[in-house]
C-alpha cells in the first residue's frame, strides 16, 4: 500500500482539489483508494458529498477515541451519473473517505498531553492494515492535510511514506516551499526515516505566462542542485492547468471525472495519476488490478 500526504501550509493552492481528484483518478484506474480528510474545514469530505454531523463517525473519533478507520469510512457517492462517470460510480467499495467534521479542530488541544500523540494515526493505519484481508486491502491511502504545520499535519507525516506539495507557480510560493521542506526533513530525521518527497505539483498553471515557467524552472533547479535529501525529488511533469470546472465540481459534491469528464481538469488529473502510479518506489510492490 502506498501512503501519500498532500501538504501545503498555504491555503487556496489546490491541495484538496489535488488529493480528491487524484484519489478519484486512481480509483477509476482500478485501484482501491481510501482518502482521509485531516482538515477541520472538511473540504475533501464536502467535495465528495460526505457531509457529517457531530455524531457521525469521523477522523476525529479515530484520533481521540476508540473508533477504527474501518468504522469511520464512508463509501463515496459520486452523485448523478454523467457521461464518463460509470467507471468509478459502479466500483463497489473501491473508493472510500474517512471524513472530517469541524470538531476535528479540538483534537490538537485534546491530544496535547497524550503520550505519543504524533503516532496515533500511524498506529490506527497499522491496525487497519493488520485487520484487512487481501480482498479488502487498500492500494492507496491518501491524506489531505490541513493548511498548517500543527499536530494533525505531524500525524500525517509520521503515518505516510510520500509527500506531495501542490503549489501555485507564484514567487511567494517559493518561500513557503522552504519551510515545508524543513518540516519534512525534521520529521524524517526524528520520527519517520521512510518519509520522502514525491514531488511538487504545480496547480492553477497558466502556460501562457512567463512567471509560471520561471517558477517551475526555479523549483526544478533547486532540486537538481541538491545532492542530499531532495536529490530524487522534483516538479511533476503534469501541470494542473487553471480550469473553472475544477472550482465548480465541489459545489456538486463530485470529482472532476463525474462533473466534467471532458474538461482540461479531468485530463490533467488522469495524467497526474498515471505519473504518480508509475513513480512507485521499488520497495512497494505493484498491486494487481482489482476486479470491478
Amino acid at each position: 500500500m502506498r501512503k501519500l500526504a498532500f501538504l501545503n501550509q498555504k491555503g487556496g493552492v489546490g491541495k484538496t482539489t489535488s488529493a480528491v481528484n487524484l484519489a478519484a483518478a486512481l480509483a477509476a484506474g482500478g485501484h482501491r483508494v481510501c482518502l482521509i480528510d485531516l482538515d477541520p474545514q472538511a473540504h475533501a469530505s464536502l467535495h465528495l458529498n460526505v457531509v457529517l454531523g457531530p455524531d457521525d463517525p469521523s477522523i476525529y473519533d479515530v484520533l481521540t477515541g476508540d473508533m477504527t478507520l474501518a468504522g469511520a469510512r464512508h463509501e463515496v457517492t459520486l452523485g448523478p451519473l454523467r457521461d464518463g462517470c460509470d467507471d468509478i460510480q459502479h466500483h463497489d467499495g473501491r473508493f472510500c473517505v474517512v471524513g472530517a467534521h469541524i470538531n476535528l479542530a479540538a483534537a490538537e488541544v485534546e491530544l496535547v498531553s497524550v503520550v505519543g500523540r504524533e503516532m496515533i494515526l500511524a498506529d490506527r493505519i497499522a491496525e487497519d492494515v493488520a485487520q484487512a484481508d487481501e480482498e479488502h486491502s487498500w492500494d492507496y491511502l491518501i491524506l489531505d492535510c490541513p493548511p498548517s504545520l500543527g499536530l494533525l499535519t505531524l500525524n500525517a507525516l509520521v503515518a505516510v511514506d510520500e509527500v506531495y506539495i501542490p503549489m501555485q507557480p507564484h514567487f511567494l510560493a517559493l518561500h513557503g516551499l522552504g519551510k515545508l521542506l524543513e518540516t519534512i526533513q525534521l520529521v524524517r530525521k526524528r520520527l519517520n526515516p521512510q518519509l520522502r518527497l514525491g514531488g511538487v505539483i504545480l496547480s492553477m498553471y497558466d502556460a501562457g505566462t512567463r512567471l509560471a515557467a520561471e517558477v517551475s524552472e526555479d523549483v526544478q533547479r533547486y532540486f537538481a542542485a541538491d545532492a542530499g535529501d531532495w536529490a530524487s525529488a522534483g516538479v511533476c511533469e503534469t501541470k494542473i492547468r487553471r480550469n473553472i470546472r475544477l472550482a465548480e465540481a465541489p459545489s456538486f459534491g463530485q470529482s472532476i471525472f463525474c462533473y466534467a469528464p471532458d474538461s482540461n481538469g479531468a485530463e490533467d488529473y488522469a495524467s497526474l495519476a498515471m505519473e504518480i502510479d508509475a513513480a512507485r518506489p521499488a520497495t512497494v510492490p505493484r498491486a494487481a488490478t482489482h476486479a470491478a
